[in-house]
């Protein structure tokens, strides 16, 4: 019987279902923490190539291919940005704590797509936050999703 015919067990993966990771049309605005973690990711994923190649994995050789293609691309267009300690308005790379009416408190640094984790406290500069943050300064409300938050104190991130 021909292979075309014949399915493909459902646990396996076909190499040519892997597809690639989507890049962001966005600048890649990182800061230097951001650099440093796309450079260990590099490196982590050259190690995982060269042990997938040499014991001849080939889905995992087609999947860690696939993400050196996307870090390596994220590398490339990766723009080192730090804002000027003396900024007084919102800027990337910035921590910002914001108010809403009921006097409840957020902070967030705002930081490049792939270093973004809401959960830590950072969020993409293309967020509707952040979006909504910049250029604005201490005392400034940010209309996010129909909520105001009035920024009340601004300092260098990380």
């Amino acid at each position: 019987m021909s292979r075309a015919f014949t399915r493909q067990d459902d646990n396996e993966t076909s190499l040519s279902d892997i597809g690639e990771r989507p890049v962001s049309q966005h600048r890649n605005l990182v800061t230097p923490h951001g650099l440093s973690l796309i450079d260990k990711e590099l490196a982590g994923l050259r190690e995982e190539f060269a042990k997938a190649e040499a014991s001849g994995e080939r889905e995992r050789i087609a999947l860690v291919s696939r993400d050196l293609r996307y870090w390596n691309a994220r590398r490339e267009n990766a723009e080192v940005s730090v804002p000027d300690a003396d900024s007084k308005v919102v800027r990337f790379g910035m921590r910002v704590t914001v108010e809403d009416e009921d006097g409840k408190q957020k902070t967030w640094t705002i930081v490049g797509e792939d270093e973004a984790d809401a959960g830590q406290g950072k969020i993409s500069h293309v967020s509707p936050m952040a979006q909504a943050l910049f250029g604005k300064e201490i005392g400034d409300v940010a209309t996010v999703s129909g909520k105001d938050w009035e920024i009340v104190a601004l300092d260098i991130g990380e």
